[in-house]
């Protein structure tokens, strides 16, 4: 059967963010990906939105990186504060105006203050969390720790081995990859925040070691055997815009 152009399964994003209400890059990006019923995570997902499906399947991501730079609108990025490792627990979603996007099940991260920022003022689920980033020659590991709130001690352990520049991602990876937007609930209002940043640069990868706990803990069904994708990119600048309304308008 012949392939679909990529560009059917996941647009780019269709207007720019000229006013970003933040920016950041995301660098040393480890993709892990196993393939879910769509019926086990629909639940999990804010109201207005249903699992966004490749081929049937849904997807549950294991993104571990480093945050760098996080500044917020229109101030330099912060060095110290908005510079940590996070990893994240992510599932895909469509809403009905067609906007793909992520819906983050947990995010981890190593600095207290945007931890505590993106819970009180975003309702996003960042847990503080004892988190490295090394990378030696090809290989990159990432270790986190849960703090608070918990349970105390879970965490994962990933590490990959970084091979081939992708020239042109299958359609699968360009899905799980090319997201163009967040949705999330807020104050029980479900809400669409955009972000803009180039296309990937990815790579294939060789996972070596994968303990995890986080995916079980995000309340979706523990994936059986190895991820279905593994990739690593070496990073983007990101810039996210105002959160839109359920019929698509920006908030005032």
């Amino acid at each position: 059967m012949e392939r679909a152009p990529v560009e059917m399964i996941t647009p780019e994003p269709t207007r720019e963010v000229r006013v970003a209400l933040s920016t950041q890059s995301w660098l040393d990006l480890s993709f892990l990906h196993w393939a879910v019923d769509p019926a086990d995570v629909a639940p999990l997902l804010p109201a207005g939105t249903v699992p966004d499906t490749h081929d049937g399947r849904a997807y549950v991501g294991l993104v571990a990186f480093r945050m760098h730079r996080v500044g917020w609108f229109g101030l330099p990025g912060v060095p110290y504060f908005g510079t940590f490792p996070e990893t994240n627990v992510r599932l895909y979603s469509v809403d009905r105006q067609g906007r793909r996007g992520v819906v983050f099940r947990s995010l981890e991260a190593s600095r207290l203050l945007p931890v505590a920022v993106a819970r009180l003022a975003f309702r996003l689920p960042y847990v503080w969390a004892r988190m490295s980033v090394r990378r030696d020659a090809d290989t990159v590991s990432y270790v986190s720790s849960r703090r608070r709130p918990g349970p105390r001690g879970l965490g994962c352990r990933i590490r990959v081995r970084v091979g081939e520049r992708i020239g042109e991602p299958s359609a699968l990876e360009h899905f799980l990859t090319a997201r163009w937007g967040m949705h999330n609930s807020f104050f029980g209002r479900p809400v669409y925040m955009p972000n803009a940043h180039p296309r990937w640069p990815l790579h294939r990868a060789e996972l070596l070691e994968c303990r995890d706990e986080l995916v079980a803990a995000a309340g979706v069904p523990p994936p059986a055997g190895p991820p279905v994708s593994v990739l690593y990119s070496p990073g983007v600048p990101v810039r996210f815009g105002r959160p839109a309304r359920p019929g698509g308008l920006p908030t005032p």
